[in-house]
């Protein structure tokens, strides 16, 4: 009886901990939160998800019952209408073609094939049942066999090179810039997505560290990843983990600015 007794107290000692331990690594320095979200099961944990009227990050990560939720996609305040395409469970639940304002501006309608075509975050599954990752820009084909389960469209695609124009979010006439969009020459909170190792990895840029999107190229590109693109930014930068963390931009009320869509980890 002895000797089983500490035969089981060996076992649990040993299998204890592979139960604690966390697919959500997070980590703080100087302004800025690297998340990793490690692993092949949470591929199947996370979703894009979008909501009728604009909530804040905390009321969806409420909502959602969500472990971590950030903040994705573009969205018209005024209208309260998408400007990137969100897929959630398979299916196109946002299309930025439906918003009127994409094409009641001129500008924006000579250029509607760039924003259409802005990069976004993908999970792939194939016909073996595994899941992937992916950032390309959102009419790149699909593999034979595979699906998109889930996606989100930001942009623009930060590394390993920079599409500030074909994107539309720079204009340039005779080499100087004469439009930019979503302050991407400027510093700010930044919401970052990529990829390392096949790994999904996320920063959050904090008001306390604010980046252009040169400087988020050269931070990735330090930090060995990838392939990497941004969500919305600026005072739309929210993070919630559990009841752990709430981050929002410090810009206005501090209560947070409410938005259209979300990534969430169940």
């Amino acid at each position: 009886m002895k000797k089983f007794l500490i035969l089981f107290l060996s076992i649990f000692i040993i299998t204890v901990p592979s139960f604690a331990k966390s697919n959500i690594d997070i980590s703080y320095n100087n302004g800025i939160y690297h998340i990793v979200l490690k692993g092949e099961k949470i591929k199947k944990r996370i979703s894009f998800m979008s909501n009728d009227s604009l909530i804040t990050n905390k009321e969806a990560h409420q909502r959602a019952k969500a472990k971590l939720t950030i903040n994705a996609g573009y969205f018209d305040p005024n209208n309260q209408k998408t400007i990137s395409y969100i897929v959630m469970d398979r299916n196109t639940i946002e299309d930025p073609i439906m918003n009127e304002s994409l094409l009641a501006n001129s500008i924006l309608r000579r250029n509607l094939d760039k924003i259409l075509n802005r990069t976004e975050f993908r999970i792939i599954e194939c016909h073996n049942g595994k899941r992937h990752y992916e950032i390309v820009p959102h009419k790149s084909d699909v593999d034979f066999g595979c699906n998109i389960i889930t996606s989100a469209q930001g942009g623009p695609l930060v590394y390993p090179q920079l599409r500030l124009e074909e994107e539309f979010f720079i204009v340039k006439k005779d080499g100087e810039i004469v439009r930019e969009s979503c302050s991407v020459l400027h510093k700010t909170a930044r919401t970052v997505i990529g990829i390392k190792n096949g790994e999904a990895h996320i920063l959050i840029i904090t008001d306390e560290n604010p980046m252009d999107l040169y400087e988020v190229h050269d931070y990735v590109k330090k930090l060995g990843w990838d392939r990497a693109m941004t969500f919305d930014g600026g005072s739309s930068t929210s993070m919630n983990y559990l009841n752990k963390y709430d981050v929002v931009s410090t810009k206005g009320d501090g209560a947070g600015r409410s938005l259209k869509s979300f990534m969430i980890v169940k």
